[in-house]
């Protein structure tokens, strides 16, 4: 049972960094409802957006395995990284991480749920080695709300009777819910009491605390892998108070991946049709025009429509800390002016047009 109210040691963490701007995967769906933006690099997900294109409100999260004794095993640093498009031109996507020790795989899908601001990770874990029983599976979360990685809080809770993680800044709230039930769940600060350093440490999760006041945070939570069978879905809802981000990501896992994979795949195919400049029997192996053409429409602003970002990235992210606010995803006319031809070579002329008014 975990222990109420024990606060995280060691505030405020570290300084803050953003991370690699080498990204594998840009993507959002194309509804108005939903204000969330993703991006993958080395399997898993890198900042995630919201509620505007510009406003970088998650720096990383990803998953760690270790057996209890003596294994860890950080999926972004000790795994081989594949990725394929979920359908051509639609910026879903299906990783797969392979330990290099040949230990365990882990498979995963990805989208944004079209109707609210959510975004789902369905997750296969396969033990290729041992049994499942053997692996423990933990999930690290860092926020950066509204741009920035200090004065974030963090803290364990419940919704409606569902358990959660939750983390704040000022009037941005996003809240980690998942289909499997959790083992364990602790919240800390970045380079003293976070997940990573207990798990690294003693190869399990030790430590469970409730909160993490005012600082560069994380979160971390085990999954239970038996009960689940290896497969779960992780939802990450937004809002602008955390019972709004809670009911976000409760009401995803409740529709259901499948569900929201259809409507979000379906929903650019749609897109697709409505310019398509070569025919099925035209387009040569290993075209890449529609791939380009969702890039270039994932980083438009629902907000200002026709407003083009020049990247969903923060270049040397690693280096740079909450004082560069901008990073690329900001509205320059030299790369908005380069998108426009990019959408007219490719015939989204509708797209064109919304950025010229």
């Amino acid at each position: 049972m975990q222990t109420p109210n024990r606060s995280a040691p060691g505030g405020p963490g570290i300084p803050a960094r953003w991370t690699s701007s080498a990204k594998t995967g840009v993507g959002t769906a194309l509804s108005n409802k939903s204000h969330v933006w993703f991006t993958l690099s080395h399997g898993i997900f890198n900042e995630i957006y919201y509620p505007r294109i510009d406003q970088a409100c998650v720096r990383d999260m990803g998953l760690i395995v270790t057996d209890g004794a003596d294994f860890f095993s950080e999926e972004k640093r000790e795994a081989g990284h594949k990725v394929e498009w979920l359908a051509d031109g639609v910026p879903a996507f299906r990783l797969v991480n392979t330990c290099r020790d040949g230990r365990y795989r882990i498979e995963k899908q990805i989208v944004t749920d079209p109707h609210r601001d959510t975004v789902l990770q369905q997750v296969q874990f396969v033990a290729q080695k041992g049994a499942l029983s053997n692996y423990h599976l933990h999930v690290l979360l860092a926020p950066h709300l509204g741009n920035q990685g200090a004065g974030n809080t963090a803290w364990v809770g419940e919704f409606e009777g569902t358990p959660l993680l939750f983390a704040q800044r000022n009037d941005c709230a996003l809240a980690l819910a998942c289909s499997a039930p959790w083992t364990k769940r602790s919240v800390g600060y970045v380079g003293s009491s976070d997940g990573w350093q207990d798990l690294k440490a003693h190869h399990q999760m030790t430590w469970e605390y409730t909160r993490a006041e005012n600082g560069n945070v994380a979160l971390t939570a085990g999954i239970d892998l038996l009960k689940s069978h290896g497969q779960f879905v992780l939802a990450l809802g937004f809002g602008k108070d955390p019972d709004e981000a809670a009911r976000n990501a409760i009401v995803s896992l409740r529709d259901g991946f499948d569900k929201i994979q259809h409507h979000y795949v379906s929903s650019w195919q749609e897109w697709i049709k409505t310019h398509a400049p070569l025919k099925p029997e035209e387009v040569a192996p290993g075209d890449l025009t529609q791939k380009s053409l969702a890039v270039l429409r994932t980083h438009e602003s629902k907000q200002a429509p026709g407003g083009l970002i020049a990247s969903l990235s923060i270049p040397w992210g690693f280096s740079k800390g909450d004082k560069d606010l901008g990073g690329y995803h900001l509205v320059w006319s030299r790369d908005m002016v380069e998108t426009a031809g990019g959408l007219l070579a490719g015939g989204a002329h509708e797209d064109a047009r919304r950025v010229l008014s």
